[in-house]
């Protein structure tokens, strides 16, 4: 992997800084590569090419001047078009957007600025962020580097895609229902959902521009294509709001783990609610194998909320209640006359568990989105037991590799195939919905290609704020060779 678009970011930055390797170079490479690739994967949307290249050679001056510079100076990278960057379009791939510039940076933009990152362009999503398919009437599809005929994922698709293809060396995804995870699974990248409120979410769309407040389940995260590079940018873009850090500073707690045989690890591969397919699950036991021939304490892991019975009802309630800001008054009604017909509606074809509850949280009166929450902080202080008995927990991203295109409407009649047989689109947020509601840590990890060539990753999850520690075993397995990033063909 030694062609200069899929070095790493931190062997790029290496280079800069001993200077056999100037920022316009790195940034005419990645535009000639761009020009190349993104006609057929379609992920990279807003691009300035002379701003970005003014940029690159004010970095190399001040650089060659001596001067003080940041951990990312002079390194080009994208960022998801959810991410305002002052002078720059911020669609969030919404048609009512195409002429929004705004002119404030994200705090997430201004962390990537401060520590001398070059933004090189956006990349793309589903209209606001909500599909697991990122396409729109803007830029119309992004398509998967390892077979064109399947969905890169949403709502990072594009930023996974843009990683896979080699025309970035890092992103800045943001994760809601797996959104950051499941695009990092289905293009075999590395993806990083963080603890809950690690990374601002202001300047970041949805919400409405303009929005200051942190929004319930939703977190700002890292993409790369290798764990160090994730921990590298994780550290840049993690802290307090500017307001904030008068009063507190980040510190995150180091990894658990210098070698894999320190690692406790449990294994959670299998609920009966949301079956996968059997590909993955074999590839997962043989991962959890080869960990325990390494010495790792591996074992299948055993507390009561390791049962998605427990955590979907809550997921879905919270996540409705989120999402229904951003809804008319008709189709909060048709939400409700879904979870009123939950049970009857299994007779016209398969429903994802506890989805009645999206509709009930769409509807409820504040007192009641209370006692949800309060249920689901219980469970996250309950959690903790578990992780007194590992360091992290092993689970599956969604029940298949990256699906083919579907952009059929109403999207709940859109199915997937597992095992032969169909099931609901919705099931692909079954895996993720754990770490979500609980706000737990959770790396995507690709382990393995199935018998099509396509990625899949393997999810690692950690006791909150114990993001270092899942990031660092993700580390540990890429260095023993159980893990990693492969170039599609033809890239």
């Amino acid at each position: 992997m030694d062609v200069l678009h899929y070095q790493p970011a931190h062997e790029l930055l290496a280079q800069l800084e001993a200077g056999t390797l100037s920022s316009e170079k790195l940034v005419t490479e990645l535009l000639a590569r761009i020009r190349e690739h993104n006609p057929v994967v379609n992920a990279i949307v807003t691009l300035d090419e002379a701003r970005v290249l003014e940029q690159a050679r004010k970095a190399d001056q001040k650089r060659a001047s001596g001067a003080a510079v940041g951990p990312l100076h002079g390194l080009p990278l994208t960022i998801k078009d959810t991410w305002e960057v002052a002078g720059m379009t911020c669609t969030a791939g919404a048609s009512a957007l195409r002429d929004h510039k705004p002119e404030r940076h994200a705090d997430v933009v201004q962390r990537l600025e401060d520590a001398g990152a070059i933004i090189l362009g956006k990349t793309n999503v589903p209209v606001y962020a909500t599909d697991l398919q990122s396409y729109n009437k803007l830029f119309g599809v992004t398509n998967n580097p390892y077979n064109p005929a399947h969905t890169p994922g949403g709502s990072s698709g594009g930023a996974a895609a843009a990683l896979a293809a080699g025309m970035t060396p890092l992103e800045v995804g943001s994760d809601l229902a797996g959104s950051i995870r499941i695009p990092a699974h289905f293009c075999g990248v590395f993806g990083h959902k963080p603890s809950r409120s690690l990374v601002s979410f202001r300047g970041h769309i949805p919400g409405p521009p303009g929005t200051q407040s942190q929004p319930d389940l939703a977190e700002g995260g890292p993409l790369a294509r290798n764990a160090k590079d994730l921990e590298l940018l994780l550290k840049v873009i993690a802290g307090p709001k500017p307001v904030d850090s008068r009063c507190w500073q980040l510190e995150m707690a180091p990894s658990r783990l210098k070698t894999l045989k320190q690692a406790r690890v449990g294994l959670w591969l299998e609920d009966s609610l949301c079956p996968v397919e059997q590909e993955l699950t074999d590839g997962y036991r043989a991962l959890g194998k080869q960990l325990a021939d390494k010495g790792a304490l591996v074992s299948e892991a055993k507390h009561p909320l390791l049962n998605l019975e427990h955590t979907l009802p809550a997921y879905f309630n919270l996540l409705g209640s989120l999402l229904s800001t951003s809804l008319k008054p008709a189709q909060r009604r048709q939400l409700k006359w879904i979870a009123r017909l939950e049970k009857w509606l299994t007779f016209f074809g398969p429903m994802t568990p506890f989805i009645g509850e999206y509709g009930r949280g769409a509807n409820q009166p504040a007192y009641q989105w209370m006692a949800m929450s309060e249920a689901r902080e219980k469970m996250r202080a309950e959690i903790e037991t578990l992780f007194q008995e590992v360091d992290v927990l092993l689970t599956p991203i969604t029940p298949t590799a990256a699906i083919r295109h579907d952009h059929s409407n109403p999207v709940f009649k859109r199915r997937i195939t597992v095992a032969g047989q169909p099931r609901a689109y919705m099931d692909q947020f079954c895996w993720i919905a754990f770490a979500t509601l609980l706000g737990l840590p959770a790396t995507s990890v690709p382990i393995g290609r199935t018998s099509e060539g396509l990625p899949f990753n393997v999810q690692v999850i950690g006791a909150p704020g114990m993001d270092l520690t899942t990031i660092g075993f993700a580390r540990l397995l890429e260095e023993a060779g159980l893990a990693g990033f492969e170039i599609p063909n033809g890239f």
